[in-house]
């Protein structure tokens, strides 16, 4: 099974709807499978005192609510359908996060074939009731959330008629960047062991070794913040990758599920042609003559491989030379008797 690459837009367009179309060639150019923006009315979600985060201070060097700051970064209606048109143009596919109820119902109708469930509304019981009621698969963040609370929010979906094979469930650390000691990849086994879902990774480190080791641990889905220029104004571009970074991102990961392979262990066809270069066979410390019976100290192992191999020494030791044999030379069984 392909590993689902998302590539994260976000709000890394900075409410400039070409800067938006530019992130969509540039996550189709890189071989991501799918795009995703963020649809939100800002007067829905968030109230106007609320405070940004640490991060989102740091990062944009202002100081102003979430409000103010988010609202210069919603798409419009007409943004989106531009996007799913410019998305369909070039090859990939078109995500978005709804944050609020209108914008869940306006993305329910201009047609989504997969769902995002963001770490922040994880504990949010009306969207998990709405997310239950689409057909399409969920895939759901759990970024800030114990065990508990993501077996309360599986337990809702489920409870509302989705079922675990249509729901994957993300590890996700919502700091950013996320410090290398807090990544903790490891916890997709407990994921993937305590709710018997498939599990995915939303990454924020920096750097591409996080992802694509989580594709080696089991990763089905990735998904990746990424922007033009990590230098843009914005709360996100500092801890998102360059387009050279991403497209290096995605073909380590496409490498890492070639190289995992079937796991069964077995010689391959490439290395077979180097099997009598590497392995040794018997061969003759030094002459013998005709009627020798030959000891360990007539014996030597050495390369190549194509003789009589050192497994079968025993089978050798007490046997008589049926001619003349030369120092160094290879043994074969037609030597003996």
């Amino acid at each position: 099974m392909q590993t689902l690459i998302i590539a994260e837009a976000g709000v890394n367009h900075n409410g400039d709807i070409e800067l938006a179309k530019q992130l969509v060639e540039v996550a189709a150019d890189c071989g991501a499978d799918y795009v995703k923006f963020q649809t939100f009315k800002a007067e829905n979600l968030v109230s106007k005192t609320a405070e940004q985060a640490e991060y989102q201070k740091q990062n944009t060097g202002m100081v102003e609510s979430q409000y103010d700051m988010l609202k210069k970064l919603e798409l419009s209606a007409t943004d989106h359908q531009i996007l799913m048109e410019h998305c369909k143009k070039h090859g990939i596919k078109f995500l978005s996060t709804g944050f609020d109820q209108e914008s869940l119902l306006f993305l329910e109708s201009i047609g989504m074939e997969l769902w995002k469930i963001p770490s922040g509304e994880l504990t949010n019981l009306p969207y998990l009731e709405y997310m239950a009621s689409q057909a399409q698969p969920l895939i759901l963040s759990t970024g800030m959330a114990s065990k508990q609370e993501i077996a309360d929010a599986i337990e809702v979906l489920c409870s509302k008629g989705k079922s675990k094979e249509e729901i994957t469930v993300l590890h996700c650390t919502t700091e950013y960047p996320t410090p290398m000691g807090e990544v903790n990849l490891k916890a997709m086994h407990d994921l993937e062991k305590s709710f018997a879902c498939r599990v995915g990774y939303s990454d924020h480190t920096k750097g591409i070794e996080v992802p694509i080791a989580a594709v080696a641990l089991g990763a089905t889905v990735i998904e990746k913040h990424f922007t033009l220029d990590n230098s843009l104004p914005g709360p996100d571009h500092k801890a998102s990758l360059e387009p050279m970074e991403f497209k290096d991102m995605v073909k380590g990961v496409r490498n890492i599920e070639r190289a995992l392979g079937t796991g069964i262990k077995a010689p391959t066809l490439s290395e077979l042609k180097n099997k009598s270069i590497a392995r040794k066979s018997i061969h003759l410390q030094g002459n013998l003559r005709e009627g020798h019976i030959l000891t360990a100290d007539d014996l030597e192992m050495k390369r190549p491989g194509d003789g009589i191999s050192p497994m079968k020494m025993n089978e050798v030791l007490g046997k008589t030379a049926c001619r003349e044999l030369k120092a160094g030379s290879m043994l074969k069984w037609e030597d003996l008797v």
